[in-house]
Parts: C-alpha cells; structure tokens; sequence
C-alpha cells in the first residue's frame, strides 16, 4: 500500500514520476498480462470526469492498461469485485474521504478492496485515497475537520497534504499508537 501525501497527475504534475514509481511496485507476471492494469477509483471526487480525464491522459502515457471504476452514475451491469480483484494496481484519487468510505461500505466495495489486497494488487491513493487505508484518518471533509474512521488495512492513522495546512500536524500528533503524514509530493510505502 502506498499513501501519498499529494501532487501527481491529479494537479498536472506532468513528470509522472509518482505513478512511475507506483508501476515499478506491480510484481511483473502475477496477473500473466504483458502490461499491468491500472485502476482508478476517483469515488471521493464524485467520479468528477475532468479527474479521471487526467487519469486516462497521464497513464496511458506509461507501460500499462488504465481503466476507470465509477460509482457515480453506477453501473448495474459492470461486476465491481471482480473489476478491482483484476486490477495489478488500485489507485483511488482525492477528495471526501468520509463520503467515499460510507459509499464502498454501502456497496460492500471495502470487501473486494481487501480481497485484491490479499490477492497481491498493489493499493494506492492520494489525500483521501491515501486516508483510506488506515485505521483512522485526519481529514478535512467534515466541518471543523477531524478524525474519523478508514477500512483499517494499516493499523494507525493518517494525515495526507501535512506542510499544507496548517491545523493538520496537531490534530495528527494528539492521536495515541502509531501515526504517519505526508507533504505534499511524499509517498509513504506499507
């Protein structure tokens, strides 16, 4: 699992230099395909189609197979498990952590991350798509901000976009056991 503080392709970061090293972790021959597949899952942004536009342009720039997992509008007729279970790389983009977690719950998606997890898919985000994977996160998608609860696939919590605003370090250092944030542009591997 890979959290990243922010940057990337998501705010035209052109040098690719994050999701480079993000292929560079698919373990070559595990799905038997010639290229990875690559995953994206922008649900925190409302599947907003300027991201995933961004998506699509960045990594079909790379060595790989890049596709896009929408829950908004959702599709009845697409098999959302398996769709993340063939995936040699989930990445999950930014925005409301707290919306997106309610959502995959709802739609058991939390279940089939897991899976592919357990499966040997490299899981990776930004911001709330790096918030995620924890047993808590701080985020700002709450009035106020705050802490809430992640899918728990790492244990701790989580703070992305650290050095950018300025309330974040203290709610993050007045968490107990462990506790991990990231600058903007740093990427932290599990």
């Amino acid at each position: 699992i890979v959290a990243i503080g922010g940057g990337g392709f998501s705010v035209e970061d052109y040098g690719l230099w994050q999701e480079r090293y993000l292929l560079s972790l698919v373990r070559p021959g595990l799905s038997g395909r010639a290229r990875p597949k690559v995953l994206f899952v922008a649900t925190a942004s409302g599947d907003r189609e300027l991201y995933q536009l961004r998506f699509l342009r960045a990594f079909s720039k790379l060595d790989c197979e890049p596709d896009c997992l929408a829950f908004f509008p959702f599709d009845m007729k697409r098999d959302y498990a398996a769709a993340v279970r063939e995936a040699d790389l989930v990445f999950v983009g930014g925005g409301n952590t707290v919306a997106m977690v309610a959502v995959w719950r709802e739609f058991g998606f939390d279940a089939a991350l897991r899976q592919a997890y357990d499966g040997g898919t490299v899981l990776a985000g930004i911001s709330a798509g790096a918030n995620c994977w924890f047993e808590r996160y701080v985020t700002d998608s709450v009035p106020g901000g705050g802490v809430r609860e992640g899918l728990g696939l790492l244990p701790g919590t989580f703070c992305p976009h650290l050095d950018s605003e300025p309330w974040r370090p203290a709610v993050l250092g007045a968490e107990a056991g462990p506790a991990w944030g990231a600058h903007e542009g740093v990427l932290v591997q599990f």
